[in-house]
């Protein structure tokens, strides 16, 4: 089940009744909350809910358990076990088939009899978001950042919490869980911030993203050959259009649904594209997952208390693990080489590029996103393709000028320059946004939202493509 469909509209509307009808009855409203959430998983593949009720038993005991006793070798032991099965469940389901294909490869090569089994594993949707809550929540309690969930309905319900449950953002358990223990609704709903973020969310995915996709990148990904350096350099711009509006779009809409609800869960993405270095990008892109590898990778490997070999491994092992995470693929690890490499020139050039860059006016500061942004062009070029035989043909095509364009269009054209223009909206102009909407006669905010879901269902495309992140 997805956003953008009249399914969801559906079930979001009977759990949204439902939810402000029985919250005051905490038993029978965190069971209503937990079966909408395996509902809502299960209605993709339901033999994976034993997946996730797994995780949350085995997860919930081990953090009681590190409160229970107070012996440092307990408690490690309990933090070992959990985090060995979180880890192991993502290894299995997602990385099994990778491994194996990689030890016959090797295998092969010195001539070595390998009988591994090739197993036919389908990838559960969202695993690594639901696994890594699980793990911050674990470790944050070995940790004494937080006590374990006082009853395991209440860690289930956190780790299952449908709106953001399969394509994140990846919600610490400190923030949400509290917040479905002992809930409190707000004061006032705030319907302006839930509507501008739903309907945005809609218009960057069914209007921007799936044009893109349709149009411009899925063609010549799949082609590329076929193409010359403008369909190409079109295709990689589009490529870093659709995926910005894809995946924001998701967190987008699931803040807005929690908002509904009387929830809230922190932003994950702040116009990224506007960054003016690589640090300062992964500051504001798919920002849960950045700050969960600083938290629960770089910082305990030292983070930049090391010496400068030190600092330059340190984010390496980070950004080659946060590729892996992406996806079992080569690609996805050059990927997240490139931007490692990309951190460690900055750090080397420019010590702090982040501090120093935001002292730059404007065309320097122009320059300088421009940069930024055709470093990670580059690198999406990777993600994006199967193989590296696919990303050295997109690369060689950008050398190929003579070859007549296909794609050149206005309307292709002014989706990428939309998808581009939205970075102008950052975190801060977003708020005033929202509150410019809230000040709005409640006639007037209906009227809008009206026209933008009229816009929305002209101008996007028939069929609504499944979100990117779903396969991560």
């Amino acid at each position: 089940m997805i956003f953008p469909t009249l399914e969801f509209a559906l079930f979001f509307l009977v759990v949204l009744s439902s939810h402000w009808l029985l919250y005051r009855f905490a038993g029978i409203w965190k069971w209503l909350l937990l079966g909408a959430s395996y509902f809502f998983y299960g209605y993709w593949d339901w033999r994976f809910l034993g997946l996730l009720a797994a995780s949350s038993i085995l997860n919930h005991a081990c953090a009681r358990s590190m409160q229970r006793f107070d012996g440092a070798r307990l408690r490690k032991l309990f933090l070992v076990l959990a985090v060995a099965f979180n880890l192991g469940t993502i290894a299995f389901f997602k990385y099994y088939g990778f491994f194996v294909e990689q030890a016959y490869a090797l295998a092969f090569r010195f001539g070595i009899p390998c009988s591994l089994p090739l197993l036919d594993i389908v990838l559960p949707v969202g695993i690594s978001f639901f696994t890594f809550q699980a793990l911050s929540y674990v470790i944050d309690v070995y940790r004494g950042v937080m006590p374990p969930t006082r009853h395991m309905l209440d860690f289930a319900l956190y780790l299952s919490f449908f709106p953001q449950l399969v394509a994140g953002p990846i919600v610490r358990a400190r923030d949400l869980a509290p917040q479905l223990a002992a809930f409190r609704p707000p004061e006032r709903i705030d319907l302006g911030r839930a509507t501008f973020l739903i309907l945005g969310g809609l218009f960057k995915k069914t209007v921007i993203a799936n044009y893109l996709s349709q149009t411009v990148v899925d063609p010549v990904f799949a082609y590329p050959e076929a193409y010359g350096a403008i369909d190409t350099l079109l295709a990689v711009y589009g490529y870093a259009v659709q995926i910005y509006c894809d995946f924001s779009a998701y967190s987008d809409m699931a803040i807005g649904f929690c908002l509904l609800l009387g929830i809230h869960i922190p932003i994950n993405f702040d116009a990224p594209y506007s960054a003016t270095s690589i640090q300062d990008f992964w500051r504001r892109w798919h920002i849960s997952l950045s700050t969960f590898l600083r938290d629960y990778l770089y910082i305990p490997l030292g983070g930049s208390r090391v010496g400068a070999a030190g600092v330059y491994r340190n984010l390496m092992l980070t950004f080659l693990l946060g590729g892996l995470w992406h996806g079992a693929a080569w690609t996805f690890i050059v990927w997240g080489a490139l931007h490692g490499v990309y951190l460690c020139i900055e750090r080397a050039v420019a010590g702090r590029p982040a501090k120093r860059a935001a002292t730059l006016t404007g065309w320097r500061r122009f320059g300088r996103q421009c940069l930024v942004f055709h470093l990670v062009g580059l690198s999406w070029i990777f993600f994006r393709s199967q193989t590296f035989a696919e990303a050295g043909v997109m690369l060689r095509n950008l050398a190929r000028w003579r070859v007549t364009p296909e794609f050149p269009g206005t309307t292709l054209l002014l989706a990428i320059v939309a998808g581009l223009a939205s970075q102008c909206l950052d975190n801060r102009r977003q708020v005033r946004g929202w509150d410019a909407f809230n000040r709005l006669p409640v006639i007037a905010q209906g009227l809008l939202a009206a026209m933008v879901l009229v816009v929305i269902l002209a101008m996007g495309p028939r069929g609504v493509a499944p979100f990117i992140y779903f396969q991560f």
